[in-house]
């Protein structure tokens, strides 16, 4: 590994200035804890990175920044890159696009996101400024680490500027679904996914945000997915899960302290037998105070035979104070609380022990400690460190766990009471269900989630995530596509000359004849049956025309020949002088529903028609005008994806059609059981579309694999017209002029490929 570049919008600390002297503050943000814990961690460098340097807008003039390093006094780990942004540019890329429209839209705070076109260009603007400073500082090995939703464009603008570099993508919040996403003006979300896409991995914190975003992608950008990888701009893209640990030891370890078992034990006098729930958040709508402040309320109402016996400690974590919404929501919640005090507080009880501070790490393991229940009820949390960090500081298997249905962390710690965050009803019996819970239940749930934390805590978090980098960048190496030159030719030629027994896999359409504006008009010329002639003649070959085109219209074009015929992707295939057999039979009463959906979208879309085959029906827009018919082919496959949920069929996404046929078959089982039945020692393959992939990765080190086209592909070659195809082949038959210097080129064709 070269070195590790991390890219936030801030740096993890700040400097205060008092007089003269300039002191160094550590941040202690989400993020700046993760990343400092794992390199903290003697176990967490088996990379062996050469360097760390961490990148962010200073928060701070340019003056203390030199007095600071001339003086080598930052203390840091890390080589420090800092960007100096104008104030008025930052404010309204920060609090403007960042913070008052990505922040409210993703978590679904939608009636607050306001969309001003000046906001949206800071944003972009910020982000060119990231790659204008940090492009010509990388270096060859370099990994560089984007996080979160400040920085969606940079990994576009910097894969602009350097086109081989390592880049990762971490967002800290959800992700929303679609139907949210769409919300935002058209230029501004394609640009959001185009430059979140200039990343080689992109990682969520949750499976439900993974598929939130590839929906986004495909509906917008055009791109399917393959499991959790997809192709855009030539490209192979990783998206995946990495649920953000916890540094485990520290918070576990930290109960043995003698300052946080003093300040536990001080805390536990003070309030004697009384059971303690806590709370500790930001001062943000998203975290739900409001409603937590509701449900706590309602409970006192509800169960009065635990007043006096409890106390709820909430503590609001001071943020955006210089945003006047903060300050207003600031001035409701206290107002809540003390509308709660006053109905309900004696002279020698108080409900709630308000505070309005940050705490210290040993202050707040303290408090996790003495706490009997944790309340953390967030309305929508990207994950929620807090969680956590409550279960990992449990040292004896006390503590109850509540926690917001509605947070990242709740798909990992489900031995927690989960509530709907908005329900008071539900939130006060979970307090009243916690506060009660026996011993033996409250330790056999806390070492549950105990257990989880500790396997994936944040030193697996960060290895996960480099991990799959590294992997990522090795299959773009491996997936590469290359031009098939006349060298290449030359070595495929030769070893066909010398082969005994040939097979010949060809696509139809965009293969062996070009597109055409009805399916019906694509009938072979003369120099295509001339071809197929020619090599079917030869008996070393096995000539197979692998198609997903009926079996009527491959029947009257090429079923004189002897050939083996393949038609709609493998569900019926006639071999060489035999009749046709059908490998799929089952009732076709589905194509009613899909037929339905499809004239829909006929009527909805000019020029788009339906082909209907045996096994598969399609929807053609290849005639309709460029941008309706790529825009209805989304909706279409978003409709019908939803729509054959729990049943025997896949939607296909191919070249200007959308196909569903019934699933278990495809071209590369059905090339892979002609390779079995014929053991052939030379396999050429030749295809245009999605489905044909199928056959690239089937046949991977078995065959010569060649793509028409110029994107990226799992062939190993790529020619970059149907026009050169027929030449191809003809070429083949050609016999290599002697010392033309030639050398065999391709796949190491192994198993039944000997070259």
């Amino acid at each position: 590994m070269g070195r590790l570049i991390i890219i936030s919008n801030r740096l993890p600390f700040s400097l205060d200035r008092e007089g003269d002297k300039v002191s160094v503050r550590q941040s202690s943000g989400g993020l700046v804890s993760a990343i400092k814990s794992y390199f903290e961690n003697s176990g967490a460098q088996k990379g062996s990175l050469t360097e760390k340097m961490w990148m962010g807008v200073a928060d701070f003039p340019q003056e203390d920044w030199d007095m600071v390093a001339a003086s080598q006094e930052l203390g840091q780990d890390f080589g420090i890159i800092p960007l100096f942004v104008d104030k008025e540019l930052y404010d309204n890329y920060y609090n403007g696009f960042s913070n008052s429209v990505l922040w409210p839209l993703f978590h679904y705070f939608s009636s607050l996101a306001t969309y001003e076109s000046q906001y949206f260009d800071a944003y972009v603007q910020v982000n060119r400024l990231f790659a204008e400073k940090i492009a010509p500082l990388l270096e060859p090995g370099d990994q560089v680490w984007i996080h979160d939703y400040q920085l969606m464009v940079l990994p576009h603008l910097l894969r602009q500027k350097k086109p081989d570099a390592t880049i990762g993508f971490f967002l800290h919040i959800p992700f929303p679904s679609y139907e949210i996403f769409r919300l935002l003006p058209t230029e501004w979300k394609k640009t959001l996914l185009h430059g979140i896409m200039g990343a080689d991995l992109i990682g969520f914190h949750t499976y439900d945000y993974v598929q939130h975003f590839l929906q986004s992608a495909k509906m917008l950008l055009g791109v399917d997915n393959y499991f959790h990888n997809l192709q855009y701009q030539d490209r192979l893209i990783r998206i995946d899960l990495f649920p953000i640990g916890i540094d485990y030891d520290k918070f576990h370890e930290a109960a043995s302290d003698p300052e946080v078992i003093e300040a536990r034990n001080k805390i536990r006098n003070e309030l004697g037998d009384k059971k303690i729930i806590f709370s500790v958040d930001r001062m943000d709508y998203t975290k739900g105070l409001m409603n937590r402040l509701n449900g706590f309320e309602y409970f006192i109402e509800r169960y009065p035979e635990w007043r006096e016996k409890m106390v709820f400690i909430l503590n609001v974590v001071p943020s955006r104070g210089t945003i006047p919404a903060y300050n207003d929501r600031k001035k409701m919640i206290e107002e809540k609380i003390g509308t709660i005090n006053g109905r309900f507080s004696t002279i020698s009880w108080q409900p709630i022990i308000y505070r309005y501070n940050h705490l210290s790490f040993n202050e707040l393991v303290a408090l996790y400690q003495a706490a009997d229940v944790a309340l953390i009820t967030p309305l929508r949390d990207g994950m929620n460190l807090v969680a956590k960090e409550y279960v990992a500081s449990s040292t004896n298997g006390k503590g109850v766990l509540i926690l917001s249905e509605l947070a990242g962390a709740a798909s990992e710690l489900g031995e927690a009471i989960l509530v709907n965050p908005t329900d008071t009803e539900d939130v006060a019996s979970a307090i009243t269900r916690a506060l009660a819970m026996p011993l033996y239940e409250q330790r056999n749930r806390i070492s549950l989630m105990q257990r989880r934390l500790q396997e994936y805590d944040v030193i697996k978090w960060v290895n996960d995530f480099m991990d799959q980098l590294s992997q990522v960048k090795q299959e773009q190496q491996k997936q590469k596509v290359k031009l098939l030159d006349e060298k290449t030719t030359a070595g495929i030629r030769r070893h066909y000359q010398r082969a005994k027994n040939r097979c010949l896999f060809l696509d139809y359409d965009g293969t062996l004849v070009p597109f055409t504006r009805l399916p019906s008009e694509a009938s072979p010329d003369n120099s295509v049956k001339d071809l197929l002639l020619r090599l079917s003649s030869d008996p070393r070959n096995n000539v197979i025309v692998i198609s997903g085109r009926d079996v009527t219209s491959l029947d009257r074009w090429l079923g004189a020949m002897p050939i083996t015929l393949v038609a709609e992707h493998g569900a019926s295939f006639k071999k060489k002088n035999e009749a046709w057999q059908q490998l799929v039979s089952v009732s076709d009463l589905w194509k009613d529903e899909i037929r339905r959906v499809m004239q829909l979208f006929v009527i909805r879309c000019a020029g788009s028609f339906i082909e209907e085959k045996a096994n598969t029906i399609a929807w053609h827009y290849r005639n309709t005008q460029t941008g309706l018919g790529f825009s209805r082919s989304r909706e279409l496959l978003n409709t019908l994806s939803q729509l054959i949920q729990n049943t025997t069929l896949q939607v296909i996404d191919g070249n200007k059609v959308v196909e569903v046929r019934i699933s278990g078959f495809d071209k590369g089982a059905t090339a892979l059981k002609i390779i079995n039945e014929t053991d052939p020692d030379f396999v050429l393959c030749i295809g245009d579309d999605t489905t044909d992939e199928d056959m690239f990765k089937a046949l991977e080190g078995e065959a010569y694999t060649i793509k028409v086209s110029n994107g990226a592909s799992a062939a190993h070659y790529t020619i970059l017209s149907q026009q050169q195809v027929v030449p191809l082949l003809n070429s083949l038959t050609l016999v290599s002029p002697a010392g033309d210097g030639s050398t065999e080129s391709g796949p190491p064709m192994q198993s039944k490929i000997t070259q």
